[in-house]
């Protein structure tokens, strides 16, 4: 067995002998192979499988530094905010997270169940399939963890101890400088801005005052707000789905901030999907599916959370000045403009900030894909700029048929 009494990054090969010393889940002598399957910008995912019987197993270790920029570095605190967070969410949202065997301080490492059956969200949307159960399982998902643990539930001094022990400084940081700022100031020139649409970006973002005003103020709302324990980094990457069922992983990013910004992510993520349906998919029934299920499904997102947010609210209120007549919906709309200002800024960092998406980049065509992030940052600048006017699913609807109608 290694020695794992002080931290250091393992390699592929290294990480059966790991688990063996540290879990009892494989039998004595099982032939363990392993191999990294992570493709994410922060941290290294390992499966840990047996060649015999097929058993597997998932760990997931924090490097020093991010794997998209080696200069910014970040504490390895982060996974043991992301293990215990997902305790947490397991008891709000039980069966949609996957469990956690083991979380190790001092290799920054978590052993947790393999989400074997699943694929991840967006390989899947990549490849045009649809999932009908995603919708009710996310918005579950999302109303029991974020109205339950905000000051509407939860006890006042438990949850202030719960924002200090879930301070996490330098994924915040990441956030408030590479969604919430470079993409409107490129102030350390690291945006990636695709070539036909250099003129665009510049007029329709960089020279766009009132744009930036407004994501002013979305930046420090998302500093100075902490509503609830977001994950911080709700997208189709950080979910592994199946036809019947779904699981939220990877909530590194967490902390308590402002709801809106998971459900935000998360619609616009689900544009993107639809963007690269129509760009990519050849004319037929099976394209028109796909475009119908992933609007229907934004529309869903939205108000199927509207829906939970009123049973939960009923449910579990604790706080007795929120059950003042007009709270509840008073309290809903600011959670409803955050949604739509959050997918704005998740729309423009995605084509133009540090850190685009597979779901426009892989859009070969150059035409087809400098429209495609045309529409995406018209109907991000509307979610922005018009944000208190987003109340339902179909506002969001309109606004995505205005954006197309717009670049058509």
């Amino acid at each position: 067995m290694g020695d794992y009494s002080s931290y250091f990054l393992m390699k592929p090969e290294e990480v059966p002998d790991y688990v063996q010393a540290k879990l009892h889940f494989f039998p004595e002598g099982a032939k363990l192979s392993g191999q990294e399957i992570g493709d994410g910008n922060i941290n290294y995912v390992f499966r840990v499988a047996d060649r015999d019987s097929g058993k597997s197993i998932i760990v997931k270790q924090a490097g020093p530094t991010t794997r998209i920029e080696p200069d910014l570095g970040v504490s390895r605190d982060r996974g043991r905010i992301e293990a215990e967070i997902l305790k947490l969410q397991s008891n709000f949202a039980p069966g949609l997270v996957p469990e956690i065997y083991l979380y190790d301080e001092v290799m920054c490492a978590m052993i947790m169940e393999d989400m074997v059956g699943h694929t991840m969200m967006r390989t899947g949307l990549l490849q045009h399939e649809t999932y009908p159960e995603f919708a009710e399982d996310l918005t579950t998902f999302m109303a029991g963890c974020l109205i339950r643990t905000s000051d509407l539930v939860m006890d006042h001094k438990e949850k202030k101890e719960l924002v200090k022990a879930f301070t996490n400084p330098d994924l915040c940081g990441i956030t408030e400088d590479l969604v919430l700022m470079e993409p409107y100031t490129d102030c350390f020139h690291r945006n990636h801005v695709y070539p036909p649409n250099e003129e665009f970006i510049q007029k329709e973002v960089y020279g766009d005052q009132a744009l930036c005003l407004e994501a002013a103020k979305l930046k420090f709302n998302f500093m100075n707000n902490p509503q609830a324990l977001i994950h911080g980094d709700l997208h189709t990457g950080s979910i592994f789905i199946n036809q019947e069922h779904t699981f939220v992983f990877d909530p590194e990013f967490a902390f308590f901030g402002p709801m809106g910004y998971d459900i935000g992510n998360m619609v616009m993520n689900l544009f993107f999907a639809w963007c690269n349906g129509e760009a990519e998919m050849e004319e037929g029934r099976k394209r028109e599916d796909f475009l119908d299920w992933c609007m229907d499904t934004i529309a869903d997102t939205v108000d199927l959370f509207v829906q939970k947010y009123d049973r939960v609210f009923d449910a579990y209120v604790t706080e007795p000045m929120a059950k003042m007549p007009g709270f509840k919906s008073w309290y809903l709309s600011g959670i409803l403009a955050d949604t739509a200002g959050y997918a704005g800024t998740e729309g423009l960092r995605r084509i133009h900030g540090m850190a685009n998406v597979k779901d426009i980049t892989s859009i070969e065509d150059v035409g087809k894909r400098t429209r495609a992030e045309r529409i995406v940052v018209s109907f991000a600048k509307d979610c922005i700029l018009n944000r208190n006017s987003f109340i339902c699913g179909a506002d969001y609807v309109a606004a995505i048929e205005r954006a197309v109608r717009k670049h058509s």
